[in-house]
């Protein structure tokens, strides 16, 4: 957006390689090793389900069904390298100079630049936007963890099936990969200490975990590990210790993939001695509105940005934002209300607005309305799978109009559901309004405008008829 406006732009992009030595491209996580090849490892795992589908509805599939890891990884990799040359191409295009060299800031205007070998440049600049994002953390006090263990930053890139794998934590992360993993016919397993998809609305996220159980993920809850000890057979020996109980177990995997959270990506960038304030507590950068950190000159933006949602639409647009404010006479500051997401698990959670449980804080329970409905997808019906945890939630004010907070949707395709009734939250919509917007049928999305039940009422929310 900066170069778009004359200025004169370098772009310092840099990997670090992971602990297991994965490293990658241009385009950051996203591109190498987040949502993209996160997704389409989930299309992989949707197709098998389709496959089976498909016998309902009439095709003749030769059995038994197999999974080819390392076809769905390379033509996943092929294309995350086909996106790492667009971004070159597409950064020359704009007279983006992009530099294969790690910063550290040295004052408000300058940088200091390092390459793989090791030799140093100095960069200066009018201004300076850090977005180095995060990685994952990896649980140090946990013997074997990091000598034995991986991440997401190593999964998309594995050349052979990971095998009987454990995944370590109830993030979006841990769950999304548990799910293609166990969706393309490998066991997985998913130790959660707490709760799963914390931050997100929690009956919404038992849904989700109930669903990857029938589906055939297993769940360790209340659970820690331990210890990761090597066996001679090369298998991985995981002890952990059920919290409730407190008793030890164990159990032998192929792989083990840490997804206990992440870490912003701070550590080289010099900021204390700069001058740029952190949280202490979460390593992040602390930002003002309009994205400047507390010295003059310097931004930071996306995920290293204290209190900011980590993810990459609200980074990219916070980004463009950001160029028009300081070189196209703009005073538009980013909005980080009502940003809507979506969780790629088995079962699809997209979800834009407050969850019910925040709204009872901000509201209180007898100010907030919640009308909700389980319902079973159309293409459910014929291969007869089970739609138990297929539901959708809106929560709205009580009073007047009733202005919707919150929209939680489970089923297929959620994602598309979402970013269209995204738009009308932004807008203040009220369920008066969605009450006369007529649906598209027979579609999962038409059952949003049909909610009628509230929980208030005590009514079975079960949709019946088509």
């Amino acid at each position: 957006s900066a170069a778009q406006f004359g200025k004169k732009v370098a772009v310092l992009d840099y990997v670090e390689s992971s602990p297991k030595g994965t490293k990658w491209g241009l385009g950051g996580t996203c591109v190498n090793v987040g949502c993209i090849p996160k997704k389409l490892m989930h299309q992989a795992a949707l197709l098998g389900g389709a496959i089976k589908d498909a016998q309902r509805y009439g095709w003749t599939i030769p059995s038994p069904i197999t999974h080819d890891w390392l076809t769905m990884a390379s033509a996943v990799q092929d294309y995350i390298r086909s996106l790492n040359w667009g971004h070159r191409v597409q950064l020359q295009d704009k007279k983006v100079k992009y530099l294969n060299l790690k910063g550290s800031l040295m004052d408000g205007h300058t940088v200091r630049a390092e390459s793989k070998t090791g030799k140093e440049s100095v960069l200066t600049a009018g201004n300076i936007v850090i977005a180095t994002g995060g990685r994952p953390k990896y649980p140090t006090h946990i013997p074997g963890s990091l000598e034995y263990g991986i991440s997401s930053d190593d999964i998309f890139w594995l050349k052979e099936s990971p095998g009987k794998t454990l995944v370590v934590g109830a993030s979006y992360v841990a769950l999304e990969c548990a799910g293609f993993v166990t969706g393309i016919g490998v066991d997985a397993s998913v130790m959660v200490r707490s709760i799963p998809l914390r931050g997100f609305d929690q009956q919404i996220a038992c849904l989700v975990t109930d669903y990857m159980e029938s589906y055939g993920t297993k769940f360790h809850w209340k659970c820690s590990p331990s210890k990761v000890e090597k066996l001679e057979t090369g298998r991985l020996l995981v002890s952990w210790t059920d919290l409730d109980s407190g008793k030890e177990d164990q159990d032998t995997f192929d792989t083990v993939l840490w997804a206990v959270g992440r870490a912003p990506e701070t550590r080289a960038l010099n900021l204390e001695k700069v001058g740029v304030k952190t949280n202490r507590e979460t390593g992040k950068i602390i930002v003002s509105a309009d994205e400047a950190t507390s010295v003059p000159h310097i931004y930071a933006i996306g995920d290293i940005a204290d209190g900011r949602p980590e993810l990459t639409p609200t980074a990219i647009q916070a980004g463009k934002l950001l160029a028009r404010r300081l070189f196209g006479k703009s005073t538009e500051l980013m909005d980080y209300d009502c940003v809507p997401t979506t969780v790629f698990t088995p079962l699809e959670y997209g979800s834009v607005g407050l969850s019910e449980e925040e709204a009872v804080r901000r509201h209180g329970e007898d100010s907030i309305e919640v009308f909700h409905a389980f319902y079973k997808p159309l293409e459910f019906t014929v291969a007869e799978r089970d739609a138990s945890q297929c539901y959708i939630k809106m929560v709205c004010l009580r009073e007047g109009a009733q202005r919707i907070l919150g929209f939680h949707f489970t089923g297929p395709n959620a994602g598309e559901v979402i970013q269209g009734f995204a738009l009308a939250i932004k807008c203040g919509a009220t369920y008066t309004q969605l009450m006369a917007t007529v649906g598209i049928h027979p579609t999962s999305a038409e059952e949003l405008v049909k909610l009628n039940i509230t929980k208030r009422s005590g009514l079975d929310p079960t949709v019946t008829g088509c």
